[in-house]
């Protein structure tokens, strides 16, 4: 599914492709949006990184990115892309980074939150935050455990924000993910209001 893989450096033309959709009534666009336009733009810009040593080499098709993207689309976030990495923390690490300096409001990792020896990305994510944020972490694993996802109830993820990016870490399945993006998303709305200023009573 490589067309449904990019790196950072594709979000001006998803950006393009996604204004292109929407009939504006003049060219500038911070004038004329349209109601639906302003939704997507205040839920905010997202990135998906899938750590996964079989993805990120070619030899298994991506699952859990669609997925993740499906849910964050339906949640109203513009989705600039996925990227697969293997389980190494610089690998991770790098790819934060650059979600971070490309200036996504939200980051979600899928994989690797485990207690395996190639289990490290809460340990990559934990270089990169600025702030963690516990209580949703917590939240994940709770709601997780709930629902029978049992390795999202023994996840080591982490939750926080590197710069004005919020950064989550979700299990690596397809159980973990839906009932994790369902626990976050309110939550995660409310984040980027604070960060970017937006937040209203």
């Amino acid at each position: 599914m490589s067309d449904e893989t990019s790196t950072v450096t594709g979000i001006a033309p998803k950006l393009v492709e996604l204004t292109d959709s929407f009939e504006l009534t003049e060219p500038d666009l911070g004038t004329t949006v349209t109601g639906m336009e302003r939704s997507a733009q205040r839920l905010g810009r997202a990135l998906v990184v899938v750590v996964d040593d079989r993805v990120a080499q070619g030899e298994q098709e991506d699952n859990i990115g669609p997925l993740v993207t499906e849910l964050l689309e339906e949640a109203g976030f513009i989705v600039d892309g996925t990227v697969a990495v293997a389980g190494e923390t610089v690998d991770i690490r790098n790819a934060l980074n650059t979600a971070v300096i490309g200036g996504v409001d939200v980051v979600i990792t899928v994989g690797g939150t485990g207690v395996s020896p190639r289990d490290v990305t809460p340990d990559a994510t934990a270089g990169v935050l600025d702030r963690p944020i516990p209580g949703i972490a917590e939240a994940l694993r709770a709601s997780g455990l709930a629902a029978g996802a049992v390795d999202a109830g023994v996840s080591r993820g982490l939750v926080g924000v590197s710069g004005s990016t919020l950064v989550v870490n979700l299990s690596g399945s397809r159980a973990s993910v839906r009932d994790g993006m369902a626990t976050l998303t309110p939550l995660v709305a409310h984040v980027i209001e604070q960060l970017s200023g937006l937040d209203t009573p």
